[in-house]
């Protein structure tokens, strides 16, 4: 043991030369599941670091920006690499707040398998379970840990019969608590942790009969997942199965992704200053089961063109390819990206090429440069150990990487290439903005481009029908994180404001209008006189100007004048300010001076005449309706599409999906869905998901329109 958890050189990033000695694994839970107390255990369980921080205390490695010192959770996939038998482990710790999801897939994009943390007090949650799905369609291998059993409303037994329920067959513990620590169910054995060392022992009585039972259907697991076919047979028989078979058929089920291990560990924090249980089994089962990067496989990758480049393995000889899975700003050090190497060597100086597409959408433009890589580190906390290059299958920190935004490819400027992109959610709360100051105003651009490039579930919105700037979050902690850095990191001090949605208005019925624009003030005056007929247009018809004038009324020259002035005064709107859409003009008689008329008179003369009409008739508002699409488990579905009922919703109809989830599809206004990522959230306990696309207009309700109209008008 003493060989396996020597002290770490300080300073020294931990160096393997192989890539069948490195693993990547991601751990995934629910926040406050106890994932950044497990990486601080098991980087002091093996020397990495001198003695554990505390999530409280704002002094634990993964934890170091402010904000998650401030909030006491995490909100940034973090790395902490550490040597254990002489295999190198990236941990990638990712936030369990669902508004930081976009982390979470990044860390998953990196790993090579997930460690799901799950909290003995408070079980598996509705992301948990969203996630394990997720890991299950991309065949990602995995393990679960049960945490805090130590803690007296843990119930190891209880959380444990929620993961079956949950995660579905394969999932069997290989250990179970007793009082004194754990007991190995392959092994028979007891490790006693109760003197603070890990002592190993023969069970208590009152545990056999217990560890009997369990032990059989662990062995029964892991026969079915077995690659010798006559196991079974010699296990029915009554033979006595080699517990090194056993194990070695254990670690190959888990590394294929077919046979997932239950672990359990105990953490000595706040009231429970109990001893640190379970981390040498942990440790086991990460280096020992889990697959390294070689096992794992390389997303697709084509040429930068888009055309099919050939297929790649993980090899350190091979040609450059890597992928920046996080980008972070730091107004002193300057960008930092965090990058996953899939093939070939990255190497301090070298001239790499840095490709970008397809995320234009969220403020990310296609992009294609080469630039110069800096130093490269391996991130512990704030610290960046040093590294000599970094091979294929490994992490690494890359400085100076100018243009370089996050889900980038690294490559060869010589045969440059692109990785296919990881699923990004969309972001679905939006959240106006607005400088508090001119000097806040002239630094805002510059410190949001730094935010969207860091953050690819962050898309920014410059409305110009609204004149409001508009971050496109995840949801409330989301929009909170990025307006604290804003603040804390640019200096930047920014307020929200209500979000206004993008309204029309239309006219209900025919109207006529005069247009008359005559002033004389000594000198040339202003002469421009225009009868017009409006009627409205179906949904969506535009706008269309006739010309029915005769005997030259109004000179043809200031024909285009009128219809100009028309146009204007449709953008700027004839009731509450929006956008005057579907009318049909009829230009039908006027009057003209020869001095006197201009272009500028007949522009006016049109305006005046739109308005003339719009207050013969009424003018109706049009709101925006999205077409609504809920991916929602099947036990909410009668209180989600009341909920759509109630924010004047027709539900068009329902669709059961397999997983005991169902798709309810409908037609909502958008003033009644602005805020409804979180109440679907909170409704569906973080098990739902939904999808809006823009539908049509329709006339607001009379009541509603009434009181825009009111608000408009103070």
């Amino acid at each position: 043991m003493a060989d396996k958890t020597a002290p770490q050189a300080a300073g020294r990033a931990p160096a393997v030369d192989q890539p069948d000695k490195i693993r990547n694994i991601a751990l995934v839970g629910h926040s406050g599941a106890g994932k950044t107390t497990l990486v601080e255990a098991l980087l002091a369980a093996t020397g990495t670091i001198q003695r554990p921080g505390r999530v409280e205390d704002g002094s634990t490695v993964s934890d170091y920006d402010e904000v998650e010192i401030r909030q006491q959770r995490s909100v940034n996939l973090s790395l902490a690499s550490f040597l254990y038998g002489g295999t190198k482990v990236n941990l990638l710790d990712t936030p369990g707040y669902a508004d930081f999801v976009g982390d979470l897939r990044a860390g998953l994009r990196a790993a090579d398998a997930a460690l799901f943390v799950v909290s003995a007090v408070d079980g598996v949650d509705g992301l948990t379970r969203m996630l394990w799905e997720e890991c299950a369609l991309v065949g990602m291998p995995r393990a679960v840990v049960i945490t805090k059993i130590d803690q007296q409303r843990g119930d190891f037994d209880e959380v444990l019969t929620a993961c079956q329920d949950a995660f579905g067959d394969g999932v069997l513990p290989c250990y179970f608590p007793c009082e004194a620590g754990l007991i190995g169910l392959l092994t028979g054995r007891c490790f006693d942790y109760s003197s603070g060392e890990r002592v190993e022992r023969d069970p208590d009585p009152q545990f056999l009969d217990r560890l009997a039972e369990q032990r059989g259907a662990l062995i029964e697991g892991i026969i079915q997942e077995s690659e010798d076919e006559t196991l079974m047979d010699r296990y029915v028989s009554g033979e006595q199965i080699d517990v090194k078979v056993l194990i070695e058929d254990l670690e190959k089920a888990v590394a294929r992704g077919s046979f997932y291990p239950v672990l359990a560990t105990s953490v000595p924090h706040g009231d429970h200053p109990g001893p640190v249980i379970g981390m040498r089994e942990l440790l086991e089962v990460m280096t020992q089961a889990f697959p390294s990067p070689m096992e794992h496989g390389i997303p697709a990758v084509t040429r930068v063109d888009g055309s099919p480049a050939k297929d790649l393995t993980c090899d350190l000889d091979g040609p450059l390819v890597a992928e920046v899975v996080k980008t972070t700003s730091d107004p002193y050090v300057g960008r930092i990206s965090l990058v996953r190497v899939f093939c070939g060597t990255l190497r301090p100086d070298d001239t790499v090429h840095v490709s970008g597409h397809g995320m234009a959408d969220r403020g990310h433009e296609d992009h294609d440069v080469d630039e110069r890589v800096g130093a490269i580190t391996s991130p512990l906390g704030k610290a960046q150990r040093t590294m000599a290059s970094c091979i294929a299958g490994d992490i690494c920190a890359v400085a100076k990487l100018t243009h370089a935004e996050t889900g980038d490819t690294i490559s060869s400027k010589d045969a440059p290439l692109l990785m296919a992109p990881w699923s990004m959610p969309d972001p679905l709360l939006p959240t106006a903005i607005r400088a508090r100051s001119k000097a806040d105003e002239d630094k805002l651009s510059q410190a949001l481009a730094r935010l969207v490039a860091e953050d690819p579930t962050l898309r920014l919105e410059n409305n110009s029908e609204t004149r409001q700037l508009v971050l496109w979050n995840m949801g409330e902690a989301h929009a909170d994180v990025l307006l604290d850095r804003l603040r804390s990191r640019y200096g930047v001090e920014v307020e929200t404001v209500p979000l206004r949605v993008p309204l029309r208005e239309t006219f209900s019925g025919k109207a006529r209008g005069l247009g008359r624009h005559v002033k004389q003030s000594g000198g040339h005056g202003q002469y421009g006189i225009c009868h017009i007929d409006v009627e409205p247009l179906p949904s969506g018809g535009g706008f269309e100007f006739i010309d029915k004038i005769v005997g030259g009324v109004v000179p043809r020259q200031f024909i285009p004048s009128v219809e100009k002035g028309l146009r204007m005064q449709m953008e700027r709107g004839v009731l509450a300010g929006y956008p005057l859409v579907d009318i049909r003009v009829t230009l039908h008689d006027g009057k003209a001076h020869s001095v006197d008329s201009s272009d500028m008179a007949f522009q006016t003369a049109g305006q005046l005449a739109l308005k003339d009409a719009a207050g013969k008739t009424q003018i109706l508002l049009l709101e925006p309706v999205d077409e609504v699409s809920v991916l929602i488990p099947d036990d909410y579905v009668g209180a989600v599409m009341s909920d759509l009922s109630s924010r004047r919703g027709r539900v068009l109809g329902t669709e059961t999906i397999a997983g005991g989830r169902s798709l309810i599809r409908a037609e909502v206004p958008q003033l009644e869905i602005t805020r409804y990522a979180i109440d679907l959230r909170s409704m569906s306990h973080g098990t739902g998901t939904f999808s809006r696309s823009f539908l049509r207009y329709e006339p607001l309700p009379s009541h509603l329109a009434e009181k825009v109209a009111a608000e408009s008008r103070e």
